[in-house]
């Protein structure tokens, strides 16, 4: 077991604190750079984008979509994400009909918009006179793309 050629694991690092999680991404790096191929069955986004080369994203048993955490951010949702707050019924009218916007999502009075160029989308709204209480660029992340694909609601 000192020296497997394939390892396959399941949440290894649920219910795990964060340092003990850290330690447990070390020694599987060390394994990824020694050749092991590592085989990781996981809910936390972050895990999966930081430890995989290759990633299948699944719902309801069915394979959504499969490649490199970079492409499929890229792919997908874009390279960042607006994240503005509004009223929940002017939020359809706003995510509408600009080329910078690449998608949306909603989940409340919570607005995100994916985009290659957020700042400059933030800038576009601004002069429109589109302004919110609560505005974040921020970097797309492996979640953006697993919420996008299977939904904001749990489902039995």
């Amino acid at each position: 077991m000192s020296d497997p050629e394939l390892l396959i694991l399941d949440e290894p690092t649920t219910g795990l604190d964060p340092q003990a999680r850290h330690l447990v991404w070390d020694k599987l790096f060390e394994l990824k750079k020694r050749g092991v191929t590592i085989i990781v069955t996981t809910h936390y986004m972050d895990e999966a984008q930081q430890l995989c080369d290759r990633i299948v994203i699944m719902d309801r048993g069915l394979i959504m979509e499969r490649g490199s955490p970079t492409d499929l951010i890229q792919k997908l949702v874009g390279r960042e994400v607006l994240e503005m707050r509004f009223p929940e019924k002017v939020i359809e009218q706003i995510a509408k009909d600009d080329p910078l916007i690449r998608g949306f999502d909603t989940y409340r009075d919570l607005l995100l918009l994916y985009s290659d160029s957020a700042d400059e989308l933030l800038s576009k709204m601004k002069a429109k006179g589109i302004d919110s209480d609560y505005a974040m660029v921020r970097r797309s992340t492996l979640e953006d793309v697993f919420l996008k694909l299977t939904g904001r609601r749990l489902t039995e």
